[in-house]
């Protein structure tokens, strides 16, 4: 394979709300929260659904590279449920191919309640479950010798039993991209993930937020100068400031596509990172790597939800 992505698999619930919903329920927009079962059901009673799709931040980038017509898999813990089994589905629907054995669980699989403003941005509440217990012995040393990059998501060292899992996937892989996730992510984890940044990590994808947070930057000139001591591959997103990428010393920009019809920023990041991977993988130049990101999150925000149709 030449990716397998190892992450949350978590069944996205997508519903559209008014920015009153957020202040009624003391959530802060753009951010992810982690909720118990009893807040996400409670929020999710008052609520229309739209949609549900098997994503989860990595699987997300792992359906993207795949329609792009990449040999990818992808290692999540879900339970032997109904959201378990639409999981599954809904992946191998995209060719991707799932190495994990689901199991009767006493947790039930992963959920995240996306909510969608006016503004098309994107607020979610995410009910880890099973997802984030992923264990050691869930992940297959052999798959990992056989992908070209292991990728995975900051969002999975959330809880205590994943850290052994991705301590395991990272010393057997070839090598290992990771997505910082979230702001919040990166504050919660901060030592550890910048230890894991400057000495574990091949690739790394951050937001200018997560980015500026891990460093404690006071501004973007700082963040170049750790991208370029770092001598690593470190791919940033900017928002309406376009993307950059620092290779060692090496300093490539990107602008972005105008005049789009935003629906929906949901999976921006996610398919940005998958467009990127699969110019990194199929050996085009840095620049054209980010090109290409810009190009899929360019198609997944003019629609709802992180797939592309």
């Amino acid at each position: 394979m030449k990716i397998l992505g190892i992450g949350n698999a978590i069944v996205d619930v997508i519903c559209k709300v008014e920015d009153d919903f957020l202040k009624k329920n003391n959530l802060s927009k753009s951010n992810m929260k982690l909720v118990d079962e009893k807040e996400f059901k409670n929020l999710l009673s008052n609520l229309k659904i739209k949609e549900t799709v098997s994503g989860g931040s990595v699987a997300n980038s792992i359906v993207g590279l795949a329609q792009l017509g990449n040999d990818v898999g992808f290692i999540g813990k879900v339970n032997q449920d109904e959201l378990g089994e639409k999981y599954e589905t809904g992946l191998k629907k995209e060719n991707v191919k799932y190495f994990y054995s689901k199991k009767k669980e006493s947790i039930s699989t992963g959920t995240c309640l996306i909510l969608i403003t006016p503004d098309s941005e994107r607020t979610m509440c995410t009910f880890l479950g099973i997802a984030g217990k992923i264990k050691e012995e869930d992940i297959n040393t052999n798959i990992i010798k056989n992908s070209d990059i292991t990728f995975l998501e900051g969002y999975l060292w959330d809880e205590g039993s994943p850290k052994k899992a991705l301590e395991k996937a990272i010393i057997n892989s070839k090598k290992v991209a990771m997505s910082l996730s979230d702001k919040f992510c990166v504050d919660r984890h901060k030592s550890l993930f910048l230890d894991l940044v400057k000495n574990k990590l091949d690739i790394i994808f951050a937001n200018e937020q997560e980015i500026m947070s891990l460093i404690n930057a006071r501004n973007f000139d700082e963040v170049i100068s750790f991208g370029k001591n770092l001598r690593k591959l470190l791919v940033i997103t900017r928002g309406s400031k376009g993307s950059l990428a620092i290779n060692n010393k090496d300093l490539f920009e990107c602008g972005i596509n105008k005049n789009l019809n935003i629906r929906d920023l949901t999976g921006a990041g996610d398919l940005f990172a998958a467009g990127f991977l699969h110019g990194y993988i199929n050996n085009l130049k840095i620049h054209d790597c980010l090109n290409k990101g810009k190009d899929m999150s360019s198609k997944v925000i003019q629609q709802i939800g992180a797939r592309l149709s």
